[in-house]
């Protein structure tokens, strides 16, 4: 099977790969065999690039906090509105799935894993940003944490198919919407 492999980069081909297993069957059914299998390498491959299903895991989600904070900065450096930095929360939800099935779970990763701890503070410092709320090293904020609820329970229960066909047909207005009843966000 190694031999074809001609990929120059096993670490991409393998995140690859799992974000595609999990799209398929959800973090839990993943196996390092069947990624190796996947990304047309040898089943020794994950395991000796990630050292376990975990610390694959933990690189997707590290992958996954840095695609979330890349969007919720660009949604706040063009609109400076916490309601478009919670849309682009719910749409980056809903468009990387697997990504998102997987940030949220410390269960299944290395928690203490440098990468994946800078990916968090970033995506982080994105939403607090976004929220109207303060640092997030400077303690405990309840506005930002608020934000954080609202954006990330409205993703959960729509990926789950809990809204009225109105809210997935346009859940980013959606998302505004509620925002806005909430007045999260406002200065």
């Amino acid at each position: 099977m190694t031999d074809r492999y001609h990929h120059g980069d096993l670490r991409r081909a393998l995140i690859d790969a799992a974000v595609a297993a999990v799209a398929e069957t959800g973090p839990s059914a993943l196996s390092l065999r069947a990624v190796a299998k996947r990304a047309g390498v040898s089943h020794a491959a994950p395991a000796h690039h990630f050292g376990d299903k975990a610390g694959l895991l933990t690189a997707v989600a590290a992958e996954g906090f840095d695609r979330l904070a890349d969007a919720l900065e660009r949604a706040w450096a063009t609109t400076g509105d916490f309601s478009a930095v919670g849309a682009a929360y719910v749409r980056f939800a809903i468009d990387h799935r697997a990504y998102f099935a997987i940030m949220f779970r410390p269960e299944l990763l290395h928690v203490d894993d440098p990468d994946l701890l800078r990916a968090e503070a970033r995506s982080g410092a994105a939403l607090h940003r976004g929220s109207g709320g303060a640092d997030p090293d400077a303690g405990f904020n309840a506005r930002a944490l608020a934000a954080w609820s609202l954006a990330h329970g409205f993703a959960e229960l729509l990926i789950a198919g809990n809204f009225s066909r109105a809210v997935i047909d346009d859940p980013e207005a959606a998302f505004k919407a509620v925002a806005a009843a909430t007045g999260i966000g406002k200065e």
